[in-house]
Formats: C-alpha cells, sequence, structure tokens
C-alpha cells in the first residue's frame, strides 16, 4: 500500500512542478480513457484547491501583494490609504476627547447633586 501511496505522491507533486495545465490536461486524459478516473482527478483538484491562487506551495502572486504594476494608481492608492489612516487616527482621538468631555460633565453633574444634597 505504501508504493501506492508513495506513487501518488510522486505524481501529484509531478503534476505541482508542471502548473496547473498539467492539472487540467490529467483531467481531461482521466475523462477521455476512463471517465471515473477523470472524474476523481476533477474532485481532487476542487477538494485541493489545486486552481486557487492560495492553494499553490510556490504562488507567484505573494511576490506583488498589493501592487498592480501602474507605477501611478499604486502610488494614489498608498497615499489615499495613508490620507485615510490618518483621518482615522484623527477621528479615534476625536471619538477618545468626546468621552472623556460626557465623562467629566456627568461627574460633575454627579459632584453638584452630591453638594446640593449634602448642603
Amino acid at each position: 500500500m505504501d508504493t501506492v501511496t508513495e506513487w501518488l505522491a510522486r505524481g501529484r507533486d509531478w503534476l505541482d512542478e508542471r502548473g496547473k495545465a498539467a492539472w487540467v490536461v490529467a483531467m481531461v486524459l482521466g475523462f477521455i480513457f476512463f471517465w471515473p478516473v477523470g472524474l476523481a482527478i476533477l474532485f481532487y483538484i476542487i477538494w485541493s484547491k489545486r486552481m486557487s491562487c492560495r492553494g499553490w506551495k510556490r504562488g507567484r502572486r505573494d511576490a506583488h501583494v498589493g501592487r498592480t504594476g501602474n507605477t501611478a494608481f499604486d502610488a494614489y492608492r498608498e497615499e489615499t490609504l495613508k490620507r485615510l489612516e490618518e483621518e482615522r487616527d484623527a477621528f479615534v482621538s476625536f471619538l477618545d476627547e468626546l468621552r472623556s468631555a460626557k465623562d467629566r460633565a456627568e461627574f460633575d453633574q454627579f459632584m453638584a447633586q452630591r453638594q446640593g444634597q449634602a448642603g
């Protein structure tokens, strides 16, 4: 049984080295020669997510995450993201000040009521 498992693992690795097209060719040939084999390969491709970019061990897109290749657009996007982050930070500090002012007003009201009751 180990030899069959090893043989299948070697076949999988061989197809992975050749890319997505090799998996498609293997599936089509499986359907041509014996349809259950093609169906099994199709189910394996779907189950293992071989056709998605995240499923590959050596993904090409990982090196270019967030880059479009258009330098003008990339610069604009980075500038916009930086501006949005600065606006978010300013808004968070505004909310903190607003909460502080509300807390201060509630505390002042409490102290005024307490002094009114004591006096």
